[in-house]
């Protein structure tokens, strides 16, 4: 018997479908032993995405509330495709489309991923991608495409005013690393896209 995954296309802050990134969400099966999912399978992945995707690593990252981890991304020609999942917890991920020849470009999209839903979140090339731990703690699963380059990574900050991402920070005070708290605003990330 083989698992279903469902497709849901995705809005940015300003109500517009946009093209590309995508939430996939597997079909579970639950008896009295707990639960299983296929959380990855390459094939259907292809076949969903209609193209070929080879994933280089896989990543976790565990964080407690309040770490806000990006906004990042890499320029060509080391872009990177994603899919991202959170293994325990929840966070609030944000991807910002980069793509300048893109109707959606400089627009956010904003989503809560957690472990009871088991959604995964598609982030193709040319998407800066970013979280903030709501739950006491969260652990996050990537699958990353193409290799890391230090050279040609780079962030874009979480606060940005012209992006004006409404984090839901609640009074917390967001913990952020010295490597994004060094981040460019979106002007001077956009000389060189």
């Amino acid at each position: 018997m083989g698992s279903k995954i469902k497709v849901t296309l995705l809005q940015n802050n300003q109500g517009e479908i946009v093209d590309g990134p995508l939430i996939l969400s597997p079909e579970v099966f639950h008896d009295n032993r707990g639960f299983f999912y296929e959380s990855w399978n390459l094939k259907k992945l292809n076949k969903l995405l209609a193209k070929n995707i080879n994933f280089d690593q896989d990543c976790i990252s565990h964080s407690k509330k309040g770490v806000i981890r990006g906004l990042h991304f890499q320029i060509p020609p080391y872009e990177q495709e994603k899919l991202v999942s959170c293994l325990s917890g929840e966070i609030f991920d944000v991807i910002v489309d980069l793509r300048n020849n893109s109707k959606t470009y400089k627009t956010y999209i904003a989503i809560k991923l957690d472990e009871s839903e088991k959604k995964q979140l598609y982030v193709p090339k040319g998407f800066a991608h970013g979280f903030m731990a709501l739950s006491k703690h969260a652990s996050v699963f990537y699958k990353i495409s193409g290799e890391y380059s230090f050279l040609n990574q780079r962030s874009l900050k979480w606060n940005d005013n012209d992006l004006k991402i409404k984090w839901p920070l609640n009074k917390v005070k967001p913990i952020i690393s010295e490597k994004d708290m060094l981040a460019k605003n979106f002007k001077l990330i956009e000389q060189e896209l």
